[in-house]
């Protein structure tokens, strides 16, 4: 089972600004002053010693993840802008002519989770065939809606794939495209859905757009059962516990400390930090990284929670 992240940021996508990169080349320049890299293999060794805030780049695009359970159907979770390169990635290896099933996972139906969707280029392909698997009973008129004139040239109804809508229950099991699927509803504005995959005995949690609450004793024993034994948790870290539990509480995310928490009691074995801050550079999404892992270490009781930070390109192999 892998996971490959398209799209990682939350609320809109953002891009590197020339500043930004400027400043990362000085602080590489700065760090090569004494050192001898008279050859490419000695760059390519110093660039990889680098933090990867200054080597590489958390990116820029909004929620779009693929579940590669090894089947011939693809399972995408959120049609945000990683939609794009997604797509582009698929046309580059099958071509236009060979037809291929999308099955898309949505959390809920806001703008970030949508926009990609109009620029996923196998939505245009004649016999492919997109399933978008919803628990809001809206779904059709979301992706209908942005998908017409004044918003977008190109009308749903011109679109040449096979498109349909799928609502699902949630807390209710499915077999779909070789997994097995339950979804859980969530605190957010209109309601989100958090979903696992299990296959072959590994599991995977997407909880993205979220505001989990951890004094709510109910509501917090239902997601570590639903989060329980992951192998990979997916989790809105957006914010910081402080922001989180102020200026913006009831803004419908979480952050980093609860997810450690929450993976902790649940027994999960990687927390994988999602939907970054758009206003948060490389180097302050890499600074909660490092304070994340820390918490882990310090709060540890025997059961170890591998943290991550999701970056746009990431693949993990569970």
């Amino acid at each position: 089972m892998k996971i490959r992240f398209w799209g990682t940021r939350g609320s809109i996508p953002v891009s590197l600004t020339t500043a930004d990169i400027r400043a990362k080349l000085i602080e590489a320049v700065q760090g090569a002053r004494d050192r001898r890299l008279d050859h490419r293999a000695d760059i390519e060794a110093y660039i990889d010693g680098l933090g990867f805030d200054i080597a590489g780049t958390y990116g820029g695009h909004s929620s779009c993840v693929q579940i590669d359970a090894g089947g011939e159907e693809f399972v995408v979770l959120d049609m945000g802008s990683g939609a794009r390169p997604f797509g582009q990635s698929m046309i580059e290896r099958f071509g236009p002519g060979k037809p291929q099933t999308y099955h898309v996972f949505m959390s809920h139906l806001h703008w970030d989770h949508i926009m990609g969707f109009p620029f996923f280029t196998p939505i245009y392909i004649p016999g492919n065939r997109i399933v978008l698997h919803s628990c809001h009973e809206n779904v059709e008129y979301a992706f209908r809606r942005q998908q017409r004139e004044p918003s977008f040239p190109v009308d749903f109804e011109q679109l040449g794939a096979d498109i349909s809508f799928d609502v699902l229950q949630p807390d209710t099991p499915y077999s779909i495209a070789g997994l097995t699927v339950r979804a859980k509803l969530q605190r957010h504005a209109g309601d989100s859905y958090g979903w696992r995959f299990e296959h072959e005995g590994k599991s995977v949690i997407y909880s993205t757009d979220s505001e989990h609450r951890l004094e709510d004793e109910t509501e917090c024993a239902a997601f570590v059962e639903f989060f329980a034994n992951a192998d990979a948790v997916i989790f809105d870290a957006m914010y910081s516990l402080a922001d989180a539990i102020s200026v913006k509480a009831d803004w419908g995310h979480s952050s980093n400390i609860v997810g450690v928490e929450l993976c902790q009691m649940a027994r999960a074995r990687r927390l994988v930090m999602f939907h970054h801050e758009p206003a948060y550079d490389d180097a302050r999404i890499e600074q909660v990284l490092g304070e994340t892992r820390r918490f882990e270490e310090i709060t540890r009781d025997g059961h170890a929670v591998e943290v991550l930070s999701a970056w746009d390109g990431l693949e993990l192999t569970l």
